[in-house]
């Protein structure tokens, strides 16, 4: 297999090169070239060979960036961890992934559950790549079954659950996402994700450095981050829903930002499906369109909307290079049409796929079908021409009710596109007569004046249709989130 960082391995066997002085990262003003990042990754690869594998401590720095790079050149497997876990959650992750490891940076405190890991601080301080003579000799390539990262799930339905992802799953998706956004080398990327988990650290960090172009980390979200860096040449910008919506919402008052997002070759959002209406708002003040994909962190990227394709707003676009996607019925029977109106489960087969849950082998075969297919949970439609639209989760946003199949997020869209919402999420609940009923919630736009339900139910029903409009409407402040602006629905069932 070549290696997964082809630039890196130049920088590394020849320091005097262009390459070894090409921009690779940049968080805050500290920064990093090609070069400067073999150096400092380099001996800590070293360090850690040999290690079954090793935590790190992922917080939005260089220092992680260079000790998952240290690992993946080591070829041990490396486990982020999220600096915002709790002590029960922390507990349960150090204990199943077993790291004899955790890599930090300097002066970081670290929780008590971590105590008994012999603790590795990163240097990055290195100012020169070593020389030929005195570079330090990596391990050969591991083969691409060979384990890369072990990336936790979010554990909404239990203990998060360990998924090791391969080199090649790595590989294969930042080149399918090469080709479907044209990502070259000469693309800088910015963006402010969290870097333990797959969209932040695998295509914000390991995406850019596997292409030989940089990255730019905002460390914290801000809009007047994101209109600086795209006026000073980052061509590529990654979010989540919350950062585009607080985008959209700046906007109007911001000439400098949506000029600045006007520049960018790339907008892409994702994590979270982006409401119709965010889309729509961005599109009319700067006339770039937001692109969406699809991805999970069993499966890291399935779908997404091309570069030279119609940013279509809504949809997650068509299967990546390599990755086969199909939607089935609940008697696991294929769905052959694409009508835009059935309703089925994502399943998706290809070398995109992580390789089991670690130590969970229950779960692993759960997970996937007896011919090899693996069951995402997440419920979609196909339009005629392939592409794909995410309706939501089968355990929280599919709603059976009145005998139709209902997707949460076209209620959800249509809400938002009523001028009193600001903020919407739709779930189902019991219902005797139904089987369930639609429930809305919404955060809205005056909180002293909001709009009455029986609005909102007559707006999705023009919109939609009358068997999908809420029966129910709860009020809120704000929706519960997770760290990449998720919708938490299951705390809302439980409101």
């Amino acid at each position: 297999m070549s290696p997964l960082f082809p630039a890196l391995t130049e920088a590394l066997a020849n320091p005097d090169s262009t390459t070894a002085h090409r921009p690779a990262l940049r968080f805050g003003d500290r920064s990093l070239t090609y070069g400067e990042l073999a150096a400092a990754a380099a001996p800590l690869s070293e360090r850690v060979t040999g290690a079954g594998r090793v935590a790190v401590w992922a917080t939005p720095t260089l220092e992680t960036a260079v000790a998952v790079v240290a690992a993946l050149l080591a070829g041990v497997p490396a486990v982020p961890l999220n600096p915002k876990s709790g002590e029960s959650e922390l507990g349960h992750i150090v204990a199943d992934s077993a790291p004899s490891l955790v890599l930090t940076a300097p002066g970081v405190q670290l929780p008590p559950g971590l105590s008994r890991l012999e603790r590795v601080d990163i240097d990055v301080r290195a100012t020169s790549a070593p020389r030929a003579a005195t570079a330090p000799t990596l391990p050969t390539e591991p083969a691409p079954e060979a384990p890369a990262l072990v990336v936790y799930t979010s554990g909404t339905t239990g203990p998060p659950k360990g998924a090791v992802l391969p080199r090649r799953a790595i590989a294969t998706t930042l080149d399918a996402l090469a080709d479907a956004w044209q990502w070259t080398g000469e693309d800088v990327l910015v963006h402010a994700l969290p870097l333990f988990h797959v969209h932040g650290l695998i295509l914000g960090i390991l995406g850019p450095l596997r292409r030989g172009g940089s990255v730019r980390h905002l460390g914290r979200f801000e809009t007047a981050g994101v209109a600086r860096e795209l006026s000073e040449g980052a061509t590529m910008l990654f979010g989540v829903p919350t950062m585009y919506h607080r985008i959209a919402e700046a906007l109007p008052d911001d000439p400098a930002l949506a000029k600045a997002l006007a520049r960018a070759r790339l907008l892409v959002s994702g994590s979270a499906a982006l409401p119709v209406h965010d889309h729509e708002r961005i599109a009319a003040a700067t006339g770039r369109r937001v692109i969406e994909r699809y991805g999970m962190t069993e499966t890291l990227m399935n779908t997404s909307v091309r570069a030279d394709g119609e940013a279509r707003a809504g949809t997650v676009g068509v299967p990546l290079p390599g990755v086969e996607v199909r939607l089935t019925e609940e008697d696991g029977a294929t769905i052959e049409a694409y009508d835009g109106e059935s309703v089925g489960e994502i399943q998706v087969r290809g070398p995109n796929l992580f390789t089991e849950y670690l130590n969970r082998p229950d779960a692993t075969a759960a997970a996937f079908t007896e011919d090899g297919w693996f069951r995402t949970g997440d419920m979609a439609v196909r339009d005629p021409d392939g592409y794909v639209r995410i309706v939501g989760r089968k355990a929280t946003d599919l709603i059976k009710s009145g005998g139709y199949k209902i997707g949460a997020g076209e209620i959800e869209n249509a809400l938002l596109e009523h001028p009193g919402v600001r903020e919407a999420a739709v779930t189902g609940e019991p219902d005797a007569d139904l089987g369930e009923r639609i429930v809305a919630w919404i955060v809205p736009a005056d909180p002293q004046s909001p709009p009455p339900a029986e609005q909102l139910a007559d707006h999705v029903a023009r919109s939609l249709a009358p068997h999908k409009r809420p029966r129910v409407v709860h009020y809120l402040d704000v929706l519960p989130r997770n760290d990449m602006g998720k919708i938490m629905k299951r705390a809302l069932a439980h409101d």
